[in-house]
């Protein structure tokens, strides 16, 4: 049998035997998950100045909670802070590291909260700011699409079917088809963030739970535009994760026809385009 830790964990009060080794190496998640630290981070302060607001921690417990907590923001930031399996999740390893600072008082952070909604809550978070950097990123794409096809407004090129000249066209209308295309995606970025943009924090692990909060207060500090309607779907539901990587594919498939069109451009035989070789790799072998 595989050596088995003897440390506490932090849902092992009823368990007489600690986690072997191999459990803890298959079921850990932040190799992965510390990416949603920020995210992570962001709840828990807003989740204790809510609690704060009802009378469930006092201001000054709230203040070291979110002081702390940027401190460790910093640590994880500067790559100072060590991530062990053992601790199998970004948010116990944020709230171990708290606990281990301010004792008692980093323990009430987790008051009338889960990892259930907890992580419900990140990932949407980080799912939302994924979606407005991207959403800025093609906005910039287009912009450079419309300043190209000003400045070539009167460039007739051929236009193409089957890779054979058919009509002639405007260079700027063939770029200004990208900007549609990414306008599409823009916009589908905007409906699947609209569905993000709702906060699952107070579904607890499927019910909820019987202390007095205030779940608008945690909406209005984060920017959420609502509250989940139902806690077993708050909790439980990632759909909104399955919808960005839909809108994320369909935007990849209109940035390679993109790219794959500049490729056929700017080979000898068209010769319409000429990028600057710091935008360029070549070969070992061949001469180009």
């Amino acid at each position: 049998m595989a050596e088995s830790h003897g440390q506490q964990k932090a849902w092992g009060g009823v368990f007489r035997e600690p986690t072997d080794r191999r459990v803890e190496a298959f079921s850990e998640s932040v190799s992965f998950d510390q990416r949603l630290a920020n995210d992570d981070i962001d709840g828990s302060i807003a989740h204790a100045r809510m609690l704060a607001a009802c009378s469930l921690m006092t201001v000054p417990e709230a203040d070291a909670i979110s002081q702390t907590l940027e401190e460790i923001r910093g640590q994880i930031a500067d790559g100072q802070f060590e991530f062990t399996a053992s601790k199998e999740d970004i948010h116990l390893h944020i709230e171990a590291a708290l606990i281990a600072r301010l004792g008692d008082t980093g323990r009430k952070l987790h008051t009338a909260r889960s990892r259930n909604d907890q992580v419900a809550t990140d990932l949407r978070l980080y799912c939302r700011r994924a979606i407005d950097r991207i959403d800025h990123g093609l906005l910039e794409l287009q912009r450079a699409f419309l300043g190209f096809a000003v400045r070539e407004r009167g460039l007739v090129i051929p236009g193409y079917t089957h890779l054979r000249r058919a009509q002639p066209v405007l260079a700027a209308h063939q770029l200004l088809a990208w900007c549609e295309k990414f306008d599409r995606d823009r916009g589908r970025l905007a409906d699947c963030r609209r569905r993000t943009n709702i906060l699952p924090l107070g579904s607890g692990a499927l019910a909820g739970t019987t202390l007095p909060i205030d779940r608008d207060h945690v909406k209005e500090s984060l920017g959420f535009a609502g509250v989940a309607a139902n806690s077993l779907d708050g909790a439980s539901d990632r759909d909104f994760v399955c919808e960005l990587a839909f809108v994320l594919a369909l935007s990849a498939v209109h940035l390679s026809q993109w790219a794959e069109e500049w490729i056929l451009y700017s080979t000898q035989e068209f010769g319409f385009l000429c990028l600057p070789e710091g935008f360029c790799t070549g070969s070992s072998i061949m001469p180009q």
